[in-house]
């Protein structure tokens, strides 16, 4: 099958009250038309091509790749004008029509659909679905015997139609590319002045040749004009990811407290609690517990990890039986060894810590590279920069830093090797030793008592 898909992503949007193209705003993480795109990748067509209109080179950033072709609506003449746009670049054979604003749509019903175009010989079939909590969706006309004969827009049909005919049009279209010449037959609407793509189904049904409407689940048409719509767009999102995990062995504390993309994937026996935000290409292991008030985003958990409360992590990678939290901060390229205990109140910023090392709280390691089964006491920070550049410190295994220490970068604390607390490291310190860095202790007698009895 020679297919070929148009999506249409060129409308304005008003309804959004806002300055980002309408199928550019995010539902789960994504841009809406990427979601559409993601849908119908895996359906191999031969050509995908997207109208865009407002908002066309923020657009095509967005969500460019290789097997795209954009193609510019400039004007804005409705959804029959903008297929019109389209038709130039398409090959011949049956040709997908969806909209860039209806994320919900899946790889599954559009393969139904396909199916159902070929084998029933149509030149043209769309989705039909049937809510009445949903309004705006065109009135499919079917005559005494069932046939398709026509969609009404909603704001164009009249009262007894709407009674009559409950079966809605779902905006998702396969047609042959030889009825294509029919676009040239719609009539401008006299009421919009736009080009209506239902029109279409009015002019194949009356030449008498096969068409017909397929039932799909009412969710996956639904299409976002409005903020509310977005947000229950978004929410349907997250249900159907959650519940996939939970068919999977995954356990929510509160799912409906829990947010995870599309992308991410979860082990086994893993435990979420609520107010969790699970983000982007992230990979969780089996067995681990990510607790409340955490954020992860692209990164990579092993198994047995714990995150506890209020951490975020962003581009890392944490290894297997490792511990990171409460109150931690994983800054993007920070990678964690196996069995590692990072505390509250840590910050890890483009550095590699080793197979079971400790920095339990109160420390900033940027630009790092520190060995296996080091203790680093609190307080201690890796001074990287100088207002200028960055530097690297590097721990060597087995060494212990003291509280409250300095490591002016660049630095090297080699292997065993010994801080004391309180220290400034400005050199190398030797394998083995012990570095000190501190003014020598006074003891000052009677002077608290001499300065009360000044401040008298």
């Amino acid at each position: 099958m020679n297919l070929s898909v148009v999506i249409l992503a060129a409308g304005m949007g008003k309804r959004m009250k806002s300055g980002i193209p309408k199928v550019l705003h995010e539902t789960l993480g994504k841009p809406m038309l990427q979601h559409v795109i993601d849908a119908v990748t895996p359906l191999k067509p031969a050509r995908t091509v997207v109208v865009v209109g407002n908002g066309a080179d923020e657009v095509r950033k967005r969500v460019a790749a290789s097997h795209l072709t954009f193609v510019v609506q400039e004007r804005l003449l409705g959804t029959g004008n903008a297929l019109a746009v389209a038709a130039k670049e398409l090959n011949r054979g049956p040709v997908l029509v969806l909209n860039g604003d209806g994320p919900l749509i899946t790889t599954g019903t559009l393969r139904k659909l396909l199916t159902r175009h070929r084998r029933s010989g149509n030149a043209l079939s769309f989705l039909s679905f049937a809510d009445d909590s949903m309004a705006g969706y065109g009135r499919i006309i079917r005559d005494p015997g069932g046939r398709v004969s026509a969609i009404v827009e909603d704001k164009h049909a009249t009262p007894s139609e709407k009674r009559k005919f409950t079966e809605l049009n779902g905006g998702v279209y396969v047609i042959e590319s030889a009825e294509l010449g029919c676009l040239d037959r719609i009539s401008r609407n006299r009421d919009s002045g736009e080009y209506y793509l239902t029109d279409i189904v009015n002019i194949v049904s009356g030449s008498g040749k096969r068409l017909d409407a397929y039932r799909c689940p009412p969710e996956e048409i639904r299409g976002v004009n409005t903020r509310e719509d977005l947000y229950e767009v978004t929410e349907i999102m997250r249900k159907r990811v959650i519940a996939k995990w939970m068919k999977r062995g995954v356990t929510f504390m509160d799912p409906g407290r829990t947010v995870v993309h599309a992308p991410v994937s979860i082990g086994r026996d893993t435990v979420i609690y609520p107010d969790t935000y699970i983000e982007g290409e992230t990979a969780i292991g089996r067995n681990c517990i990510i607790y409340p008030g955490v954020r992860i985003c692209n990164s990579t958990l092993g198994e047995g990890v714990i995150i506890k409360d209020n951490t975020l992590i962003e581009e890392s990678r944490i290894g297997k039986g490792s511990s990171v939290g409460p109150f931690a901060h994983l800054r993007p390229m920070s990678v964690i060894g196996r069995d590692a205990r990072i505390g509250n109140f840590v910050e890890i910023k483009k550095s590699t810590i080793g197979h079971g090392t400790k920095a339990s709280h109160l420390t900033y390691l940027g630009d790092a590279v520190v060995g296996s089964n080091v203790n680093i006491g609190a307080g201690t920070i890796t001074c990287n920069y100088d207002g200028r550049n960055k530097f690297r410190t590097v721990i060597e295994s087995g060494v212990f830093i003291g509280s409250d220490s300095q490591l002016i970068a660049p630095v090297t604390i080699h292997r065993n090797a010994y801080v004391a607390a309180g220290a400034t490291i400005t050199k190398d310190v030797p394998p083995g030793s012990l570095a000190i860095s501190r003014a020598k202790q006074q003891n000052l007698k009677n002077w608290a008592k001499k300065k009360r009895l000044k401040d008298k």
